[in-house]
């Protein structure tokens, strides 16, 4: 009798072809099955699991958005620097034609043959009539936004809110306008008062002329910056998490205790943020202050009598009438106030940045 024939893998089907893998030893089959397999499946796939990702391609929609936001990024950075570099190369020239320090003359005459200017009353000025400005719109601002979040009804907040909005709206020069020709009289009128009852303070001394003024100035200022701290301040606190606030209702505390223990805590660093941004604002303020205070230059820490003077403000009014000189100092004060207003901003971001876990949790 002869050998019997290897069977094929058909069933059905006769012949003497050996089965794949019975001419190799045992416990190799299976992985060289595997691996014959593997070359025969697209992606390199085995029989016991899916395929490979796709490559990803070359350039897609994914890789051409991520490119425009850092050419955005990079276009701001750009511009800032450039603006840097403008203010700096047209500063150098009258910085060095100025005869006087430029840090603590009081003094503002660039015009003549021997210039003369510095920018100590000009800073000066700016950074008192904006403080004074947010010492007095902070707190209405954050009453505003208390009331609008957590007492008001929907439908009054939502129509108040509205309202306010819109003096962001309202042009610079109409607060100057209505500063100078509608506000000075109450205003005249009460620094008269202060004078009679506080002269011995300081700040409140002096023999007049009373009006335009710092007082004039930093009030407009804070209506000016008012609707734009209250509605950053009213944003923060209606991202407060309801949980927090649910909690310190349900162990017994007053609305007002609860805003203190769970709304001021959470919205603190907002709450800062839009102080600094409203201090830019103010800061950079040029036509409603060119048109109420009295344009002087001095140092002076009186609020009621007539006097005061800002870089922005001054850059308006000597702007027109300046020489080269007078140009290139108007320039050189622009980038001290630029570089004040590039710090508040940081500080502000800053600020936000350190607390960035209060908005991450609310998100």
């Amino acid at each position: 009798m002869g050998e019997t024939p290897h069977r094929s893998a058909h069933a059905g089907t006769g012949g003497t072809r050996v089965i794949e893998g019975h001419d190799r030893p045992a416990g190799a089959s299976a992985r060289a099955a595997e691996a014959t397999d593997s070359t025969r499946t697209p992606g390199g796939a085995g029989l016991g699991g899916g395929g490979a990702l796709p490559r990803a391609r070359a350039f897609g929609a994914e890789r051409a958005f991520r490119a425009l936001a850092v050419a955005a990024a990079g276009t701001v950075l750009a511009v800032i620097a450039a603006i840097a570099l403008f203010l700096v190369a047209r500063a150098v020239p009258a910085l060095r034609a100025n005869t006087e320090s430029f840090w603590t003359f009081a003094g503002w005459f660039p015009n003549d043959a021997q210039p003369r200017f510095g920018i100590g009353a000009l800073a000066f000025g700016t950074v008192l009539s904006s403080a004074l400005a947010l010492l007095i719109a902070v707190p209405v601002a954050l009453g505003i936004a208390l009331y609008l979040s957590h007492y008001a009804p929907r439908r009054l907040a939502t129509a108040l809110g509205f309202l306010i909005d819109l003096l962001a709206a309202v042009p610079s020069v109409v607060f100057g306008l209505w500063g100078r020709d509608v506000f000075i009289g109450p205003v005249r009128d009460f620094s008269a008062w202060l004078n009679t009852y506080f002269g011995w303070i300081p700040i409140f001394g002096g023999d007049g002329p009373f009006g335009k003024s710092i007082m004039l100035g930093a009030l407009v200022l804070a209506i000016m910056v008012l609707p734009i701290v209250t509605a950053l301040c009213r944003e923060v606190f209606l991202q407060t998490p309801t949980a927090n606030q649910e909690a310190a209702l349900a162990l017994g505390a007053t609305r007002w205790e609860m805003i203190r223990t769970a709304v001021l805590p959470y919205g603190r660093p907002g709450v800062v943020a839009a102080v600094m941004l409203g201090l830019g604002r103010a800061l950079g303020e040029t036509i409603a202050l060119a048109m109420t205070l009295g344009i002087t230059f001095g140092i002076s820490f009186n609020l009621i009598t007539s006097g005061g003077n800002t870089i922005a403000a001054n850059i308006a009014n000597t702007f027109g009438e300046a020489n080269d000189t007078g140009r290139g100092a108007l320039i050189a004060s622009g980038l001290v106030l630029f570089a004040i207003t590039l710090i508040v901003n940081i500080t502000a971001r800053a600020i936000v940045h350190r607390r960035r876990e209060f908005t991450e949790s609310a998100a």
